[in-house]
Protein backbone atom coordinates (compact mmCIF):
# COMPACT_ATOMS: atom_id res chain seq x y z
CA UNK A 1 0.00 0.00 0.00
CA UNK A 2 1.52 3.29 -0.92
CA UNK A 3 1.75 5.49 1.76
CA UNK A 4 4.86 7.86 1.13
CA UNK A 5 4.49 12.13 0.74
CA UNK A 6 7.81 12.81 -1.55
CA UNK A 7 8.73 16.67 -1.34
CA UNK A 8 11.06 18.14 -3.97
CA UNK A 9 12.29 21.24 -2.43
CA UNK A 10 15.28 21.63 -4.31
CA UNK A 11 16.56 21.63 -7.62
CA UNK A 12 17.04 18.39 -9.06
CA UNK A 13 16.20 15.46 -11.99
CA UNK A 14 14.06 12.63 -11.68
CA UNK A 15 13.41 9.72 -13.50
CA UNK A 16 12.21 6.21 -13.33
CA UNK A 17 14.61 2.99 -13.10
CA UNK A 18 13.66 -0.71 -12.45
CA UNK A 19 10.46 0.29 -10.59
CA UNK A 20 12.50 3.18 -8.54
CA UNK A 21 11.90 6.70 -8.45
CA UNK A 22 15.27 7.98 -8.89
CA UNK A 23 16.37 11.77 -7.53
CA UNK A 24 19.66 13.26 -8.60
CA UNK A 25 20.58 16.12 -6.85
CA UNK A 26 23.66 16.75 -4.35
CA UNK A 27 23.08 13.29 -3.88
CA UNK A 28 21.04 10.43 -5.59
CA UNK A 29 18.04 8.94 -3.72
CA UNK A 30 15.92 5.78 -4.96
CA UNK A 31 12.32 5.36 -4.15
CA UNK A 32 10.25 2.27 -4.80
CA UNK A 33 7.17 3.45 -6.69
CA UNK A 34 4.77 1.16 -5.05
CA UNK A 35 5.84 3.26 -1.76
CA UNK A 36 4.40 6.54 -2.97
CA UNK A 37 1.26 7.98 -2.60
CA UNK A 38 1.84 11.63 -3.25
CA UNK A 39 4.89 13.34 -5.34
CA UNK A 40 4.94 17.34 -4.54
CA UNK A 41 7.20 18.88 -6.72
CA UNK A 42 7.99 22.16 -4.91
CA UNK A 43 9.91 23.85 -7.03
CA UNK A 44 10.64 25.08 -10.55
CA UNK A 45 14.12 24.12 -10.84
CA UNK A 46 12.88 20.53 -11.48
CA UNK A 47 13.26 18.34 -15.01
CA UNK A 48 11.11 14.97 -15.01
CA UNK A 49 11.29 11.92 -17.57
CA UNK A 50 8.18 11.68 -19.98
CA UNK A 51 8.56 7.40 -18.59
CA UNK A 52 8.36 8.34 -14.69
CA UNK A 53 5.22 10.53 -15.68
CA UNK A 54 3.78 7.70 -17.40
CA UNK A 55 4.45 5.43 -14.52
CA UNK A 56 3.60 7.60 -11.66
CA UNK A 57 0.33 7.61 -14.09
CA UNK A 58 -0.02 4.20 -14.25
CA UNK A 59 0.24 3.38 -10.38
CA UNK A 60 -2.18 6.24 -9.14
CA UNK A 61 0.27 8.54 -7.94
CA UNK A 62 -0.83 12.25 -7.62
CA UNK A 63 1.59 14.52 -8.70
CA UNK A 64 1.36 18.15 -7.64
CA UNK A 65 3.37 20.86 -8.72
CA UNK A 66 4.36 24.15 -7.37
CA UNK A 67 4.91 27.20 -8.71
CA UNK A 68 7.14 30.02 -8.30
CA UNK A 69 6.08 30.74 -4.84
CA UNK A 70 6.59 27.09 -4.07
CA UNK A 71 2.09 27.16 -3.52
CA UNK A 72 0.27 24.35 -5.49
CA UNK A 73 -0.66 25.58 -8.99
CA UNK A 74 -1.24 22.10 -10.87
CA UNK A 75 -1.30 18.08 -10.50
CA UNK A 76 -1.11 15.43 -13.03
CA UNK A 77 -4.55 13.53 -14.38
CA UNK A 78 -4.92 10.43 -15.94
CA UNK A 79 -7.42 9.97 -18.53
CA UNK A 80 -8.81 6.73 -17.28
CA UNK A 81 -8.02 5.94 -13.88
CA UNK A 82 -9.95 2.29 -13.79
CA UNK A 83 -10.75 -0.40 -16.62
CA UNK A 84 -14.58 0.76 -16.25
CA UNK A 85 -14.37 4.56 -16.76
CA UNK A 86 -16.54 4.95 -19.12
CA UNK A 87 -19.38 2.84 -17.52
CA UNK A 88 -18.59 4.84 -14.13
CA UNK A 89 -19.04 8.26 -16.29
CA UNK A 90 -22.04 7.27 -17.73
CA UNK A 91 -23.50 6.29 -13.98
CA UNK A 92 -22.45 9.71 -13.15
CA UNK A 93 -23.88 11.83 -16.03
CA UNK A 94 -27.20 9.84 -14.70
CA UNK A 95 -27.03 10.70 -11.17
CA UNK A 96 -30.46 12.02 -9.92
CA UNK A 97 -30.64 15.52 -8.63
CA UNK A 98 -32.56 14.39 -5.95
CA UNK A 99 -30.09 11.70 -5.05
CA UNK A 100 -26.75 14.86 -5.35
CA UNK A 101 -28.90 16.88 -3.19
CA UNK A 102 -29.39 14.37 -0.61
CA UNK A 103 -25.83 13.47 -0.61
CA UNK A 104 -24.94 17.19 -0.43
CA UNK A 105 -27.40 17.71 2.35
CA UNK A 106 -25.62 14.71 4.90
CA UNK A 107 -22.18 16.31 3.45
CA UNK A 108 -23.34 19.95 4.69
CA UNK A 109 -24.56 18.94 8.08
CA UNK A 110 -21.30 16.84 8.84
CA UNK A 111 -18.96 19.76 7.73
CA UNK A 112 -21.16 21.73 10.57
CA UNK A 113 -20.69 19.11 12.95
CA UNK A 114 -17.12 18.54 12.59
CA UNK A 115 -16.22 22.37 12.78
CA UNK A 116 -18.38 22.53 16.30
CA UNK A 117 -16.64 19.32 17.62
CA UNK A 118 -13.69 21.98 16.88
CA UNK A 119 -14.62 24.95 18.69
CA UNK A 120 -15.34 22.77 21.40
CA UNK A 121 -11.77 21.66 22.13
CA UNK A 122 -11.45 25.61 23.75
CA UNK A 123 -14.84 25.37 24.89
CA UNK A 124 -15.90 27.61 22.93
CA UNK A 125 -19.92 28.80 23.63
CA UNK A 126 -20.45 29.14 19.72
CA UNK A 127 -19.50 25.19 19.15
CA UNK A 128 -23.33 25.18 20.63
CA UNK A 129 -24.66 27.23 18.17
CA UNK A 130 -22.96 25.15 15.56
CA UNK A 131 -24.86 22.36 16.65
CA UNK A 132 -28.33 23.60 16.33
CA UNK A 133 -26.88 24.72 12.80
CA UNK A 134 -26.12 21.12 11.97
CA UNK A 135 -29.32 20.47 12.90
CA UNK A 136 -30.97 22.95 10.60
CA UNK A 137 -29.69 21.94 7.72
CA UNK A 138 -32.20 21.70 5.46
CA UNK A 139 -32.54 19.34 1.83
CA UNK A 140 -29.77 20.62 -0.16
CA UNK A 141 -29.11 23.04 2.72
CA UNK A 142 -31.26 25.76 1.04
CA UNK A 143 -31.45 27.96 4.04
CA UNK A 144 -27.84 28.19 4.09
CA UNK A 145 -26.33 27.20 7.65
CA UNK A 146 -23.26 26.29 6.12
CA UNK A 147 -22.50 29.71 5.32
CA UNK A 148 -23.78 31.21 8.64
CA UNK A 149 -21.75 28.23 10.24
CA UNK A 150 -18.33 29.35 8.59
CA UNK A 151 -18.56 32.61 9.52
CA UNK A 152 -19.40 32.33 13.41
CA UNK A 153 -16.29 29.14 13.22
CA UNK A 154 -13.93 31.28 11.33
CA UNK A 155 -14.30 34.35 13.72
CA UNK A 156 -14.23 32.19 16.80
CA UNK A 157 -11.15 30.02 15.65
CA UNK A 158 -8.95 33.37 14.45
CA UNK A 159 -10.20 36.33 15.72
CA UNK A 160 -14.01 38.57 15.26
CA UNK A 161 -11.55 40.84 12.79
CA UNK A 162 -10.57 37.74 10.49
CA UNK A 163 -11.85 36.70 7.12
CA UNK A 164 -10.73 34.11 4.84
CA UNK A 165 -9.86 36.95 1.95
CA UNK A 166 -7.07 38.37 4.14
CA UNK A 167 -3.64 38.19 2.82
CA UNK A 168 -2.08 36.71 6.12
CA UNK A 169 0.09 33.90 6.96
CA UNK A 170 -3.41 31.66 8.31
CA UNK A 171 -4.98 32.02 5.39
CA UNK A 172 -1.86 31.11 3.36
CA UNK A 173 -1.77 27.73 5.29
CA UNK A 174 -5.18 27.36 4.53
CA UNK A 175 -5.16 27.97 1.54
CA UNK A 176 -2.00 25.30 1.54
CA UNK A 177 -3.56 22.38 3.16
CA UNK A 178 -6.88 22.99 1.50
CA UNK A 179 -5.13 22.31 -1.97
CA UNK A 180 -3.40 19.41 -0.57
CA UNK A 181 -6.68 17.91 0.45
CA UNK A 182 -8.29 18.53 -2.69
CA UNK A 183 -5.57 16.75 -4.48
CA UNK A 184 -6.04 13.60 -1.98
CA UNK A 185 -9.87 13.40 -2.91
CA UNK A 186 -9.24 14.47 -6.77
CA UNK A 187 -6.58 11.26 -6.86
CA UNK A 188 -9.44 8.61 -5.18
CA UNK A 189 -12.45 10.37 -7.29
CA UNK A 190 -10.39 9.37 -10.80
CA UNK A 191 -8.64 5.95 -9.45
CA UNK A 192 -12.74 5.07 -8.79
CA UNK A 193 -13.09 6.02 -12.84
CA UNK A 194 -15.10 9.14 -11.95
CA UNK A 195 -14.55 12.49 -13.49
CA UNK A 196 -13.83 15.09 -11.09
CA UNK A 197 -16.03 18.43 -13.12
CA UNK A 198 -18.93 16.92 -12.48
CA UNK A 199 -19.85 18.28 -9.13
CA UNK A 200 -23.11 17.60 -6.33
CA UNK A 201 -23.79 21.14 -5.29
CA UNK A 202 -20.22 22.68 -6.70
CA UNK A 203 -21.13 23.43 -10.63
CA UNK A 204 -18.55 26.18 -11.31
CA UNK A 205 -17.54 26.17 -15.21
CA UNK A 206 -13.91 27.31 -14.51
CA UNK A 207 -13.94 24.73 -11.86
CA UNK A 208 -12.37 20.89 -12.67
CA UNK A 209 -12.36 19.79 -9.73
CA UNK A 210 -15.99 20.32 -8.79
CA UNK A 211 -16.78 17.28 -7.08
CA UNK A 212 -13.74 16.96 -5.12
CA UNK A 213 -15.00 20.40 -3.80
CA UNK A 214 -18.01 18.74 -2.06
CA UNK A 215 -16.66 15.93 -0.95
CA UNK A 216 -13.25 17.20 0.92
CA UNK A 217 -15.93 19.76 2.99
CA UNK A 218 -16.35 17.32 6.50
CA UNK A 219 -12.03 17.24 6.29
CA UNK A 220 -12.00 21.03 5.87
CA UNK A 221 -12.02 21.62 10.41
CA UNK A 222 -8.98 18.75 10.12
CA UNK A 223 -6.95 21.52 8.04
CA UNK A 224 -8.40 24.09 10.24
CA UNK A 225 -7.52 22.26 13.25
CA UNK A 226 -3.42 21.87 12.04
CA UNK A 227 -3.23 25.78 11.37
CA UNK A 228 -4.78 27.01 14.54
CA UNK A 229 -2.59 24.96 16.38
CA UNK A 230 0.40 25.91 14.05
CA UNK A 231 -0.65 30.01 14.93
CA UNK A 232 1.93 30.72 12.18
CA UNK A 233 3.51 34.18 12.06
CA UNK A 234 4.74 33.28 8.91
CA UNK A 235 4.16 30.49 6.26
CA UNK A 236 7.41 28.88 4.73
CA UNK A 237 8.59 25.76 4.21
CA UNK A 238 8.73 24.75 7.77
CA UNK A 239 5.17 25.19 8.19
CA UNK A 240 4.17 23.11 4.89
CA UNK A 241 6.30 20.50 6.50
CA UNK A 242 3.88 20.44 9.27
CA UNK A 243 1.04 20.29 7.47
CA UNK A 244 2.26 17.43 5.50
CA UNK A 245 3.34 15.40 8.68
CA UNK A 246 0.08 16.29 9.86
CA UNK A 247 -1.77 15.06 6.91
CA UNK A 248 0.13 11.78 7.71
CA UNK A 249 -2.04 11.12 11.04
CA UNK A 250 -4.28 8.86 11.97
CA UNK A 251 -8.75 9.13 12.61
CA UNK A 252 -11.37 6.63 13.12
CA UNK A 253 -13.04 5.38 10.39
CA UNK A 254 -15.43 2.36 9.93
CA UNK A 255 -14.58 0.91 13.31
CA UNK A 256 -10.77 1.01 13.14
CA UNK A 257 -8.17 3.64 13.28
CA UNK A 258 -6.39 4.88 9.36
CA UNK A 259 -4.18 7.45 8.29
CA UNK A 260 -6.46 10.47 6.87
CA UNK A 261 -5.52 9.10 3.09
CA UNK A 262 -6.81 5.90 3.41
CA UNK A 263 -9.72 7.40 5.71
CA UNK A 264 -10.85 9.87 2.28
CA UNK A 265 -10.61 6.50 0.68
CA UNK A 266 -12.80 4.91 2.60
CA UNK A 267 -15.05 8.10 2.64
CA UNK A 268 -14.86 8.86 -0.87
CA UNK A 269 -15.67 5.30 -1.79
CA UNK A 270 -18.75 5.55 0.02
CA UNK A 271 -20.42 8.16 -1.06
CA UNK A 272 -19.95 6.73 -4.82
CA UNK A 273 -21.64 3.47 -3.17
CA UNK A 274 -24.49 6.20 -1.39
CA UNK A 275 -25.57 7.70 -4.80
CA UNK A 276 -25.30 4.41 -7.11
CA UNK A 277 -27.70 2.43 -4.64
CA UNK A 278 -29.78 5.56 -4.24
CA UNK A 279 -29.06 4.99 0.33
CA UNK A 280 -27.43 8.06 2.10
CA UNK A 281 -26.89 5.68 5.27
CA UNK A 282 -23.97 3.71 3.28
CA UNK A 283 -21.88 6.97 3.82
CA UNK A 284 -18.94 6.64 6.19
CA UNK A 285 -17.89 9.70 7.73
CA UNK A 286 -15.12 9.77 9.70
CA UNK A 287 -14.74 10.48 13.86
CA UNK A 288 -13.34 13.70 14.58
CA UNK A 289 -11.12 12.68 17.09
CA UNK A 290 -7.32 12.26 16.45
Amino acid sequence: MSWRTVVISKSAKLDYQMGYLVVRSDLTTRIHIGEIAILIVETTAVSLTCALLSELTKNKIKVIFCDEKRNPSSELMPYYGSHDTSMKLRKQVAWSDDIKKSVWTEIVGEKIRNQAKHLKEYNDKDAELLMKYADEVEYADETNREGHAAKVYFNSLFGMSFTRTLDNSINSALNYGYSILLSFFNREITSSGYVTQLGLFHDNMFNQFNLGSDLMEPFRPLIDRCVKQMNPVKFEHDEKREILSFLQSEIKISGRREVIGNAIKIYTRSVFDAINEKDISIIKFYSYEL
